[in-house]
């Protein structure tokens, strides 16, 4: 019963017109900023370590981490491989379009949540919540998101990354999902106790390091499997169009999934991006905007793309008709839904019997940055709910908060996984409603503080961020 519930209210907000907004979104924001993602790809880099003078808030370079942390988890390893099961080697394609054009919605969105921060004692704050208020003048609504991000990040997506662990750990080792949940929760705790510095400290260390070194063991699985890659190339796009003969009757899932494990990977458009952004000390909005426009690319078009390449090279993933369970291609017909064990097979088939053990280290790794930075979001909506009665009750709130959130830890730990991914699906999606169209409403905001700022890059004037809305 429960499970039918949680299916229809998925396929209500992630209806259509939602993948279609996300899309159109993106083109639009690509159009106005003069597609910024491509123009200002080296200055996307050296902005990741712009920072003024003070310690009011998180550098830049933490602030990206924190973001890419929350960006780069099991979506990045089980996503992916949901996304082949059910929408072929095509649904990769339209993870690298929402990527390419999710970039720009990054920066507006990163760059607005600048310009609207506010001020506290842990540092500063704001997000998607702060710049409905104050930029929309719709205050009701920035509290609606502020409680939806308090419930999609704290407990939606939570259990999805706990659900990721539990499964990878039980694949590679006789540890049970429950021990796993408990495991996970705890050294959780050790962190989210400490505060936002204790969160930006350890971001900034995990998660270029997990990163780097999951890339590589897929280089080498990939190196492995070259003589396929142009193959598996080429199926990426022929799928993509629906032209290939085993896809061409999921066309509208390939281009649903892809959008769909795109966002959930990435997080363009949802919100959560602008939300750590909002922390980061830097002397112009923009800065915050290109550093996160470049956490989108790391996320899909190096991570993602290292996954998907290792499973379809190797031949280690099946394809599924959502609608009618039906098999349309079985090329490793033993591992059946077992989406995570798509990717631990590809690296056994260079590394006989590592492949589980490797992923499942990463898996950890992956989730459990990626709970911390959610636990980073959720937080910010509560300290967004108590501004101005700051105190004992605003303690007491992240306190309670905290207990609750590592017992959702544990809970997704031991869940089906069908069930925890809507449940995490509904929550990106009802982010993602509310973030871009009041983006959308906000974006030539976010145009001249671009046009600003380049501008003030070509006279070499020294940039200031008081004069922003930032004051609120």
């Amino acid at each position: 019963m429960l499970e039918k519930i949680v299916s229809q209210v998925n396929d209500i907000v992630w209806n259509p017109a939602l993948v279609g907004l996300l899309i159109i979104a993106g083109l639009y924001f690509s159009f106005r900023t003069r597609f910024v993602q491509v123009r200002r790809f080296s200055l996307m880099i050296r902005s990741l370590f712009s920072r003024k003078s003070g310690e009011k808030g998180i550098s830049s370079f933490e602030a990206f981490c924190i973001a890419l942390s929350g960006r780069v988890g099991t979506g990045n390893i089980v996503g992916v491989a949901t996304a082949i099961a059910f929408g072929g080697p095509g649904a990769v394609f339209w993870m690298w379009v929402v990527a390419f054009f999710g970039a720009s919605t990054a920066f507006v969105e990163s760059t607005l949540a600048q310009m609207y921060k506010f001020p506290h004692h842990s540092g500063y704050r704001g997000g998607p919540f702060s710049f409905i208020e104050h930029g929309l003048g719709q205050r009701w609504l920035g509290i609606a998101f502020a409680v939806i991000t308090m419930v999609a990040c704290g407990f939606f997506l939570t259990t999805v990354q706990a659900n990721g662990v539990s499964s990878a750990v039980h694949n590679a080792f006789p540890v049970s999902p429950l021990t796993s949940g408990i495991v996970l929760a705890f050294l959780l705790g050790l962190v989210v106790f400490g505060g936002v510095r204790r969160i930006a400290r350890v971001a900034s260390f995990v998660t270029p390091f997990m990163a780097l070194g999951y890339i590589l063991m897929s280089l080498v699985v990939i190196a492995f499997h070259i003589r396929e890659i142009p193959e598996v190339l080429a199926s990426i796009f022929t799928n993509a169009l629906g032209i290939h003969p085993v896809c061409g009757g999921i066309l509208g899932s390939t281009i649903a999934m892809g959008v769909k494990r795109g966002i959930f990977s990435n997080e363009a458009g949802q919100g959560t991006g602008a939300i750590v952004s909002a922390a980061a000390d830097v002397s112009h909005p923009a800065q915050q905007g290109l550093a996160q426009a470049f956490s989108v690319y790391v996320d899909t078009l190096l991570v993602c793309t290292a996954t998907a390449l290792m499973i379809l090279s190797s031949g280690t993933y099946n394809i599924l008709d959502g609608k009618t369970g039906e098999l349309l291609y079985a090329g490793a017909p033993e591992l059946a839904n077992n989406y995570v064990n798509y990717t631990q097979s590809a690296v056994d088939s260079v590394f006989a019997g590592f492949g589980s053990q490797f992923v499942s280290i990463a898996m950890v790794f992956f989730a459990f940055s990626t709970i911390m930075a959610y636990y980073f979001y959720a937080e910010s909506g509560i300290i967004y709910l108590f501004r101005g009665k700051e105190g004992r009750s605003e303690k007491i709130a992240i306190r309670v908060f905290q207990i609750l959130m590592l017992a959702a830890t544990v809970f997704g730990a031991v869940r089906e996984a069908d069930l925890i991914w809507q449940l995490g699906d509904i929550g990106v999606g009802l982010m993602a409603w509310v973030t871009v169209i009041s983006i959308l409403i906000l974006c030539p905001k976010a145009i001249r503080a671009l046009r600003e700022y380049e501008n003030g890059l070509k006279t070499n004037k020294p940039f200031t961020n008081e004069h922003h809305e930032n004051s609120v």
